[in-house]
Parts: structure tokens; sequence; C-alpha cells
């Protein structure tokens, strides 16, 4: 699939795959500034159009384990229709950790999604599971 990509700056550094059979590409900030509630956004200086039906999803990288710093929303939504450019937001507990500029700092992940339509219903169907919540599993 291609999907199109925009330099919104000269820095912008356009994704690619590390390795061979990768399922995301790694996003890296060009500018990072502080939010009124002190969190880091990092800049990736990039735009793109995402085909309809597809969404683009943001994930951190797996070495924000070696860091104080959480993605602020979990995995973020790019849907089709945004043209803006795609920034990441974390909290740090020490700047001390934190990505820098220059730094790889997340993951973009593009893939289908299906439309569904609702149907309510007065009864669901059963399952092993049942109303059991977190934990309930047993995990």
């Amino acid at each position: 699939m291609k999907v199109k990509i925009k330099k919104l700056h000269e820095d912008a550094v356009i994704p690619s795959y590390a390795k061979s059979g990768d399922a995301g590409v790694d996003l890296v900030s060009i500018r990072m500034e502080k939010d009124k509630n002190k969190n880091d956004i990092h800049y990736t200086g990039l735009a793109i159009e995402i085909p309809e039906g597809h969404v683009g999803l943001l994930f951190p990288r797996s070495s924000i384990s070696k860091t104080s710093c959480a993605l602020r929303n979990a995995v973020g939504v790019i849907d089709s229709g945004y043209r803006g450019e795609i920034m990441l937001k974390f909290s740090c507990i020490s700047n001390l950790d934190c990505y820098k500029v220059g730094d790889r700092v997340g993951q973009l992940i593009i893939m289908p999604y299906p439309q569904v339509q609702f149907e309510e219903v007065e009864e669901l169907s059963d399952s092993d599971r049942g109303e059991g919540g977190f934990g309930s599993t047993g995990a």
C-alpha cells in the first residue's frame, strides 16, 4: 500500500521499517515543547494521508521502558481525514531520561478497520467469561 506523506519541515525524517517483517515504522522527533501541564510534545514534521478505511495507530517504542515517560493517550489514533502534523505527547517524571529532539519517539502502524453498525438488543449471548471484569480471568 502506498501512503502519501508530506514533510512540513526540512529536518523531518520519512519513516521506514527497520527490519523486514516489522509492523511499525519509527517516528523521529524534530522539535519538542512543554505544554501547560508540563507534558513533552514531540513534533515529527510530518503529515500523512491515511487511506479511507484505514487508521494510523501511534504506539510508544519498547525503549520507553528505559525512561520515566508515558505516552499520554496510551495509543494515539490518526483518522483518515486528519492532515495535520503527527505529534506525540508524553508525561515524564524526570527530564533526565526523557526523549530528546532527534530520538525515535514512537512508532506508527497503519491498518484497516471495519465499519460496524450497532444493533441494540435486550439480551446478549452467554459466554464463559460472562460479566467478569478486571482480573476476572485470573491474570
